[in-house]
């Protein structure tokens, strides 16, 4: 990458330029974000991983522009049109939306009208009154009449049609009307008369209009999913017709018969080729800037509910509730293994309460349960009222209700079918419900994030775009929180940093043949793991049972000897540092900076040897919902709910208050000063106390606010 491309990257993301090409290297070396930021600071500056991943993207945006150049440049080149100066321009652009305007005169073109005059002879003429001299544009005219040219008023046409295509040809004039429509365009929406009884859901949209820079991204996606279906018409103009003054004053010399010509070439311009092209560019640039900021707004949620609290390793019953089917109940160990299933009729029609709560309480007691979850769907807060009421347990037993978004797609998948080949979905969804509680992370890793229920207008953005976000979050959670080696699953291996799908399942082989891993350096049996893949994961998979201390620590084999120098040099072992705090503090850091390892490294390690292990999320808290409230019907007005954060948008948040629809609090809800995004505010999960605003029970929307409560 040369100092000009660096410069710009630089200049993009605020990061030197010793930065940016020093992590360009250690890409170039096949390191990944998660690697690169955690165990790579001194060649980076201490980079983190979104700074770290705008580099990369930057990069290859502008690795895009030099495709594109080269691509331009022979195009050029094979119409015999490349001048030295041309290539120069062409080489020294950055900017893609310039870059096309620039090969835009050089395009093979279809036979536009143009084209068609040219073929006519009429270019002469179309010069001619660009010199806009005091002509009598007739006369001049009547000498291109031919066989082709009719008349006097076909060769005008035919020569203001060259200058039309001129003038949506020059980079200058293209920039003025870009700046206009940047300052002023406005985007507008309107029913499709036919459909309005249908088009309900958009009657916002029936007569609207916003200025475009303005318009928040789920507006603009809401109009383009309302045109997509056809409910609406929609477009980009700008509120006057000011723009064709700048553009005479710029074109226009002489206010006399050839220049009357070029006005009137300049507007047919406008009109049939410069707005419409403006505002295609312009509809793709917001549509890119909405999807952008919505797939930033699904990432955020992702993030959080990935790193949602776990339970940790606990026997758990999971419930996943229903009525007439009864609910289906699993029993798991520690380590999430399928232990028990069978079916309990608690709820109407059966009502087989009490059999079903001395089941529950005799299977809690036998398998030495310690925490149950309980299904958020269909007949959940009944289940939950049934568990906490009706059911005396032997011992302390947490009740916990866990989301079932993507519980289904999870368990008709494939993963699903791997996983449990002998039991139909209703198990399989029953050990998803009680694995989220256990692990979030090492569960929710198993489903397509699109099916978890965050975010807006997932369906409506660029899906590569949103994939390729959604699998950079998913692969940044796995690795700051690290994995069991010995218990994780292919799907949760397939993130760590240098893995993939591959050599995930020749772990998994590895384990099922060898047993589990003593060390971390017995990766390095497993088929395929290279010297650089090894590099890239073993820092961020943990082994538990190791003799040596530091393999389950995100301390990386490569600075192993560097807590053991500390150890040695105070007469003690690694283990010793590890259970002192007191031994720690006569560690001088700046004794062991070396060449290789500064101090970001080295306070790292002491952060591990500190807490060894350490999950990173926070301690789960046990919620219950108002006991006053089962379904939409029971709410009123004015009535304050504990409640739970279960999406977030830009227009606010939604809230599960405990009766199968989430309520909105609109951001304008959320607290009495402006709020101008609802996620700096709130976070997913987050529990909150809620004031119920109005209840629309036939269109089952609940509106609350966080206001003075």
């Amino acid at each position: 990458m040369n100092k000009k491309q660096l410069e710009l990257i630089s200049l993009k993301t605020g990061i030197s330029v010793k930065q940016i090409e020093n992590t360009l290297e250690l890409f170039a070396q096949g390191g990944t974000v998660p690697f690169i930021s955690r165990y790579r600071k001194e060649r980076t500056g201490g980079l983190d991983e979104v700074q770290i991943a705008n580099i990369k993207e930057e990069h290859q945006r502008l690795t895009e522009i030099e495709k594109r150049k080269s691509s331009i440049i022979s195009a050029i080149e094979k119409q015999d049109k490349l001048t030295d100066e041309l290539k120069k321009t062409i080489e020294n652009c950055y900017d893609l939306t310039e870059l096309e305007d620039i090969y835009l005169p050089y395009k093979i073109k279809r036979k536009t009208r143009a084209v068609k005059a040219k073929e006519k002879g009429l270019e002469p003429l179309a010069k001619l009154l660009l010199l806009q001299n005091n002509i009598n544009v007739e006369v001049e005219a009547e000498k291109f009449i031919t066989d082709q040219v009719e008349d006097a008023d076909e060769a005008l046409q035919g020569a203001r049609d060259i200058i039309a295509e001129q003038i949506n040809e020059d980079i200058k004039l293209r920039e003025v009307v870009r700046n206009k429509f940047r300052r002023e365009a406005v985007i507008y929406s309107k029913v499709v008369k036919s459909k309005k009884e249908e088009a309900g859901k958009y009657e916002l949209y029936f007569d609207f209009s916003e200025e475009l820079r303005k318009v928040p991204s789920h507006r603009l996606l809401a109009i383009r999913r309302g045109e997509e279906e056809g409910y609406l018409k929609a477009g980009i103009k700008l509120p006057d017709d000011d723009i064709l003054i700048s553009l005479n004053r710029r074109v226009v010399k002489y206010s006399n018969q050839a220049g009357k010509q070029v006005e009137i070439a300049i507007a047919d311009a406008y009109k049939r080729l410069l707005e419409p092209s403006i505002e295609n560019e312009f509809g793709t640039l917001s549509k890119e800037k909405a999807d952008k900021e919505a797939v930033n707004v699904f990432a955020k949620n992702l993030r959080q509910l990935l790193l949602a609290s776990p339970l940790g390793e606990k026997r758990i019953l999971a419930l996943d509730p229903g009525f007439a089917s009864g609910c289906k109940l699993v029993c798991l160990d520690e380590n999430g293994n399928l232990l028990h299933n069978e079916n309990i009729y608690p709820h109407k029609p059966q009502s087989r309460t009490i059999e079903a709560g001395k089941k529950v309480a005799s299977l809690v007691s036998a398998y030495k349960i310690e925490a149950i979850a309980i299904g958020n769907g269909t007949a959940g807060r009944e289940t939950e009222h049934f568990v906490r009421n009706k059911i005396r347990f032997d011992h302390d037993v947490k009740v916990f209700v866990v989301s079932e978004n993507g519980a289904s797609v999870y368990s008709a998948s494939k993963v699903a079918r791997e996983e449990f080949p002998d039991y139909d979905v209703t198990v399989r969804g029953a050990v998803s419900i009680g694995r989220r509680l256990a692990d979030p992370l090492a569960e929710l890793v198993k489903i397509d994030p699109k099916s978890i229920g965050v975010g807006q207008y997932q369906h409506d953005v660029n899906q590569k775009m949103l994939q390729e976000s959604l699998d950079t979050v998913v692969e940044s959670c796995v690795n700051s929180v690290g994995v069991n080696l010995n218990t994780a699953s292919k799907h949760l291996l397939t993130y760590i940093s240098g893995l993939g799908p591959q050599l995930a399942q020749n772990i998994v082989d590895y384990r099922s043949e060898n047993g589990a891993f003593s060390k971390r350096s017995e990766l390095k049996k497993v088929k395929r793991m290279g010297n650089k893949a090894f590099e890239q994961s073993a820092g961020f998979l943990r082994i538990r049972e190791s003799s040596n201390p530091l393999d389950n620590t995100a301390v990386h084999p490569e600075a192993y000897h560097i807590p053991k120098q500390m150890a040695k040099n105070i007469g003690v072992k690694v283990e010793d540092l590890i259970e002192s705090k007191d031994l720690r503090k006569k560690i001088n850091l700046n004794d062991y900076i070396s060449e290789e390892y500064g101090l970001p490294t080295l306070k790292d390690i002491m952060s591990e040897l500190e807490k060894p292990g350490r999950d990173p999320r926070e301690q789960i808290k046990v919620f219950e919902f108002s006991q006053d409230v089962y379904k939409i019907d029971d709410l009123k007005e004015g009535m304050i709910l504990p409640g739970i954060i279960t999406n977030i948008t830009n227009f606010g948040a939604f809230v599960d208050v405990g009766v199968k629809q989430d309520g909105l609090v609109h951001v304008s809800q959320i607290k009495n000063a402006y709020v101008s995004n609802p996620a700096d505010e709130l976070s997913l999960h987050q529990h909150v106390k809620v004031k119920v605003t109005a209840v629309d029970i036939d269109r089952k929307r609940i509106q609350l606010s966080m206001k003075d409560i």
